[in-house]
């Protein structure tokens, strides 16, 4: 069984993601959280036209992804939890809860630091959210993230099965909690015990800084109440709040061309962790 997941571990992350992303369109169709600033068209042409472009220059800068590298880690039994005896699911349950923090990490990392911050941008420039914000990133912190992840699957000797799994969750929980979709309030609480929600991840992408540099969880909510980055809800609550970042707010989405430019175009305002009382044009 584990070798057949392995072997079709590309069909199994396309099915899911186009599984997903199915799903959270049609609840948005249906019942919508906020009304759209942007017409759909135009944004989701950028923002797939660009994930597009990050699955083709990953293909082609690392042919043989994460699985393929935790493989290798496996043979040769490199990693942290390959110097301890672990009965194997616990090491699955250690593996996805510690790449998780590291996606924690890395995603406050990409915050702080300007030069990143630029990259990142091109996320959160987009000034409505839906499902398909969750896959609108920038090809070269696609780049970045993977070099990242391979580090650290290398460093805590992360199983393939393991990787291929958070992979799957990532890309379903990402396009997950960017949707515009409207939970019961007492389920939206229940969930944030073990999950990050639309409304606990829509203020991450608030106009106001000290919003837009909380929530930076993914899947799981934890790390951000551990380390004091939560935020329940945003001041002027999900109906009123300004999404995108206040100096690029246009009339316009911003097209395919203007998003792979932006980074060199645009300047990184206060938003960077630490730098919120300068701005840079």
């Amino acid at each position: 069984m584990t070798d057949w997941i392995l072997q079709n571990d590309t069909t199994i992350r396309l099915g899911v993601f186009l599984g997903v992303l199915a799903l959270m369109v049609i609840w948005e169709l249906i019942a919508a959280r906020r009304e759209l600033y942007h017409p759909r068209f135009g944004r989701w042409l950028a923002n797939l036209g660009i994930s597009v472009v990050d699955s083709l220059v990953a293909r082609l800068v690392f042919p043989a992804a994460a699985v393929g590298v935790a493989l290798i880690v496996e043979t040769r039994g490199w990693g942290l939890l390959n110097y301890f005896e672990v009965p194997y699911l616990l090491t699955i349950v250690l593996s996805l809860v510690l790449l998780d923090l590291a996606i924690y990490l890395q995603h406050v990392m990409f915050h702080a630091v300007p030069a990143l911050w630029r990259l990142h941008m091109v996320h959160h420039t987009d000034q409505d959210l839906d499902a398909t914000s969750g896959i609108r990133f920038h090809p070269i912190e696609i780049v970045l993230s993977l070099l990242i992840k391979f580090a650290i699957i290398a460093a805590l000797g992360v199983p393939p099965v393991a990787v291929l799994m958070f992979e799957v969750v990532l890309n379903a929980t990402s396009i997950f909690n960017h949707a515009n979709v409207r939970l019961p309030l007492p389920l939206d609480r229940l969930l944030r015990l073990v999950l990050v929600t639309p409304d606990m991840h829509r203020v991450h992408h608030s106009v106001e800084i000290d919003e837009s540099n909380s929530n930076f969880g993914f899947n799981l909510p934890w790390w951000d109440r551990l380390f004091g980055t939560y935020r329940a809800q945003p001041k002027l609550g999900h109906e009123g709040m300004v999404l995108g970042i206040e100096h690029v707010q246009q009339e316009k989405p911003i097209g395919l061309l203007g998003l792979l430019g932006l980074p060199m175009t645009k300047g990184t305002g206060r938003y960077p962790i630490g730098r919120r009382d300068s701005a840079d044009s």
